[in-house]
């Protein structure tokens, strides 16, 4: 059995939430929000970041990756 909190919210938040949720449950409605809000809010970060590197900083950056990739792969195929 699932347990359930109650949480306090101005009445026309909870409108425009209402509206926008529709049909949809609570629980699902808002971890969908969370979820949205999160991968927003990493692209943002991810957008900002690439703002401040270099093409220099990228490629280094990926020849780090190829490397470590194949090491990794490597290391993986020697211990079976």
């Amino acid at each position: 059995m699932k347990k359930y909190a109650t949480i306090s919210i101005p009445l026309e938040v909870k409108k425009i939430l209402e509206d926008v949720k529709g049909d949809e449950e609570w629980g699902a409605f808002l971890l969908k929000l969370y979820t949205e809000f999160k991968r927003l809010k990493s692209l943002e970060a991810f957008q900002n970041l690439k703002k401040t590197l270099t093409e220099e900083d990228l490629r280094s950056i990926l020849e780090s990756i190829e490397e470590f990739r194949s090491e990794f792969s490597f290391r993986s195929n020697v211990s079976k």
